[in-house]
């Protein structure tokens, strides 16, 4: 019978041995490296207080590139997701002309 059985360390003893007063440092990369290269010096540069000059990646944008920004960031899910499908299906279809391209002008002439 289980209810028979004393169990050694009970109540407040037992919760108390389950207690752990490790300390985990985060700064550690091999315990917490960091999941998406670059997003700690860019969360860190969102930290900095508002300045009269733009964040260094956002200094070679050209207003077109803030405009599309809003735009990509209104998107819902699934408008973003049929967005990128589009991107993808553009960038095959010039990957195919380039390669039609690539074959009708490097074409070698036969030999006589």
């Amino acid at each position: 019978d289980l209810t028979t059985l004393k169990n050694p360390l009970s109540g407040d003893d037992f919760e108390s041995s389950l207690l752990s007063f490790e300390k985990l440092d985060r700064a550690s990369p091999d315990l917490w490296p960091e999941q998406l290269p670059g997003v700690v010096e860019f969360a860190a540069s969102c930290k900095n207080p508002i300045t009269d000059s733009p964040p260094k990646w956002m200094a070679e944008l050209e207003s077109e590139d803030i405009e599309m920004l809003k735009e990509l960031g209104s998107l819902t899910t699934a408008n973003l997701m049929e967005k990128v499908r589009g991107l993808q299906n553009l960038a095959y279809q010039l990957g195919l002309e380039e390669c039609e391209y690539t074959r009708n002008t490097h074409t070698p002439e036969p030999v006589d």
